[in-house]
């Protein structure tokens, strides 16, 4: 139901108007449905949605005519938002006047015209909702019911299609946001690099050249600044990884060979005699962001491997996919994942507590990328896990 009218103010009106930011726009289905059920519960031969601007009126739906705009001047829509009615009906034998000074507005002479204010949330009259015919006649209670109906159908479509400019303009400042929020970490991330490095260089140097020179407690004290020095620049590492994702998901999609893509990565890793991988044959991707999917395995075969503490380190990856997806698992031997960290592993800076198989503690950071690719891509991610048996990581991405 629309709201009462307010005093009317053009000013104020216009401005209403412009938040919809609907003048000049194309088609649209949703709008012409409406116009040609106006026509037929009306039983007229033409029916419009109006947009009254400053001095025209122009059509966002149209039917029965092809005419987009008019001067806005002696128009029956103009004289429509200054009416105090819910609906302005006129017949020509009793508004000649305003029939007459009409004359030459429209693109035939019509004799009837009836039309609905629409009134946004605040009461002002943005766009009229109206029928015309060549024949004077008397609407019935039914089709006065079934144009209020339609109406307040094109009101909800108006609101809703504001709400969504809104929304677009809320995700473009949240974007520019994440954007400054990259580049601050980014900067911050690159300037504390070269310094660490340094420190990192110095108190290795200190521990080379002073081995055994130093006491028990000076030794785990410089041990201790070494250990952090690493654990500093991985957690750096893990930060510009996790923003530099996003310009990952922005490279192109292409068909990519399973088997060669995991070749690469496991290339660099299986140089040990510990280390047992297997993968598939003969795969062939269609239409998928071949970066992205490398970051992902990336990470879930370099967790795999560090946080395992067998004698011989095994990985297995299997695929599969249905019409939707295509379905993935990294499977491992390692130390497992309690269960009731399943969900928490996944957010950014969550760790276990765990070291590697070099003493390191995780940044928290590589599984977060992972599930932003993931979701990225249209998939998902979960976890199944026993306690010093292993962890497999299933995975699926969207088809193309």
């Amino acid at each position: 139901m629309q709201k009462n009218l307010i005093p009317f103010n053009e000013k104020l009106r216009r401005k209403a108007l412009k938040e919809y930011n609907i003048l000049n726009t194309g088609p649209d289905e949703d709008y012409d449905n409406l116009t040609f059920l106006a026509a037929s519960i009306s039983n007229s031969p033409v029916a419009k949605i109006s947009i009254v601007d400053h001095n025209r009126i122009w059509n966002k739906a149209v039917y029965g005519a092809e005419i987009q705009e008019i001067d806005r001047r002696n128009s029956f829509c103009d004289r429509s938002i200054h009416s105090d009615e819910p609906i302005f009906i006129i017949n020509r034998s009793t508004h000649p006047e305003i029939f007459n000074a009409a004359q030459g507005i429209y693109d035939r002479e019509f004799n009837f015209y009836a039309g609905i204010p629409l009134h946004n949330p605040q009461g002002h009259a943005i766009a009229v909702f109206c029928v015309f015919d060549t024949v004077e006649k008397k609407l019935t209670s039914p089709q006065l019911k079934g144009l209020h109906a339609l109406a307040n159908q094109t009101l909800n479509l108006f609101e809703f299609r504001k709400q969504k400019l809104k929304l677009f303009q809320v995700q473009a400042k949240l974007k520019e946001k994440y954007r400054e929020l990259e580049r601050f970490a980014s900067l911050v991330s690159h300037d504390l690099k070269s310094p660490l490095a340094n420190i990192i260089s110095l108190s290795e140097l200190l521990k080379d050249e002073n081995e055994g020179k130093f006491d028990e407690d000076t030794e785990q004290y410089l041990k201790f600044l070494v250990e952090s020095s690493y654990s500093l620049r991985n957690y750096i590492d893990g930060i510009l990884s996790f923003y530099k994702s996003d310009h990952v998901l922005e490279k192109d999609y292409t068909n990519v060979d399973l088997r060669k893509l995991l070749k690469g990565i496991i290339d660099l890793y299986q140089v040990a005699d510990d280390i047992e991988i297997i993968y598939p044959d003969d795969i062939m991707l269609h239409n998928v962001n071949k970066a992205a999917l490398t970051q992902v395995f990336m990470n879930l075969i370099s967790n795999a491997l560090k946080y395992n503490d067998k004698d011989i380190r095994k990985v297995e990856i299997t695929f599969a996919k249905s019409e939707e997806f295509y379905k993935f698992e990294v499977k491992d031997n390692g130390k497992g994942i309690p269960k009731d960290k399943y969900e928490e592993i996944f957010n950014i800076f969550t760790t276990l507590d765990t070291v590697d198989r070099e003493g390191t503690l995780g940044s928290g950071i590589g599984l977060a990328t992972v599930k932003k690719l993931v979701e990225s891509m249209g998939g998902s991610i979960s976890l199944e896990s026993e306690i010093g048996e292993g962890s497999n990581f299933k995975f699926q991405i969207k088809r193309n």
